[in-house]
């Protein structure tokens, strides 16, 4: 990957920050934490990997995004408003009673949101689903899922990991949002899920562990998943919770508490001079 399009992809990363922070500040509520830390993830995708057009949501073969994380919509959002499927203004509507834009993903709802999400452990299933429908319609888009650590709690995760070795879902491509922690504390505390990647791998799948703020080894998960050609791919990604603001890094009281005035002010600041100097 070239200098250049690391830096676009950085500026990218940090304008859906902003928007995460916007939208929460705006909405008094929201789940800042466990968006930060993905979005890098979806400036990658959004921007570099996914086949998509934002003129024709709903293009039988555009690739699809199950955020099966749902609560991390203000990410997802940011990124949908900068590759052009609403406004970035609308963002400030976030989880208002009159806004398209509420606290989990509605595909009815949404341009852009392929699978309505919120209940932890869903939105994997959803993909399997989609991924079988491709397989079996000889379709080629593929189906990327995004998962929260936390969430790997969740049983029917496992249920659908079973599934989706079982029918040798090569075109299904999951990344684990490994930050840590979770709303009542460190995940390995809470409910210790590891080892990750030795676990999805038992149960058959093509397995990855990267960086997941590190735009070059995205690119080369995403190539592995391309390779693989008879199982899904599992893409466990090391991450920062509260990524890019400097006083929610690693602090899991910012799972689901917006930013108040000062927290604003200073985050907004830190990002739009990360942004002065991306931009130079």
């Amino acid at each position: 990957m070239e200098k250049t399009q690391i830096e676009c992809l950085k500026k990218t990363a940090d304008q859906i920050r902003l928007s995460v922070i916007h939208g929460t500040y705006h909405a008094a509520s929201g789940h800042p934490g466990g968006s930060l830390s993905i979005a890098d993830l979806l400036a990658y995708l959004y921007f570099v990997e996914m086949r998509i057009d934002p003129a024709h949501p709903d293009k039988p073969d555009r690739d699809r995004l199950v955020l099966s994380k749902g609560h991390a919509a203000p990410a997802l959002y940011g990124a949908l408003a900068e590759r052009g499927y609403f406004p970035k203004e609308d963002i400030k509507g976030l989880r208002k009673i009159d806004s398209y834009l509420q606290g989990h993903p509605d595909m009815k709802g949404t341009p852009g949101v392929d699978m309505s999400t919120g209940s932890l452990g869903q939105g994997i299933s959803a993909a399997c689903g989609m991924a079988l429908a491709a397989k079996l319609s000889e379709a080629d888009y593929r189906v990327f899922a995004v998962l929260g650590d936390g969430e790997l709690e969740e049983g029917q995760v496992w249920e659908a990991a079973m599934f989706a070795a079982h029918y040798h879902l090569s075109g299904l491509c999951a990344f684990i949002d490994l930050n840590g922690l979770q709303i009542d504390g460190p995940t390995a505390q809470v409910m210790n899920s590891a080892p990750v990647d030795e676990k999805f791998r038992a149960f058959g799948w093509n397995v990855l562990t990267i960086d997941g703020h590190d735009f070059e080894a995205i690119e080369r998960a995403c190539v592995a998943f391309h390779a693989c050609t008879d199982k899904p791919t599992a893409v466990v990604m090391n991450t920062t919770k509260g990524k890019g603001v400097s006083y929610m890094e690693g602090k899991v009281n910012w799972h689901g508490a917006a930013p108040k005035q000062e927290d604003y002010e200073i985050a907004v600041a830190e990002i739009t001079a990360r942004l002065a100097e991306e931009g130079r």
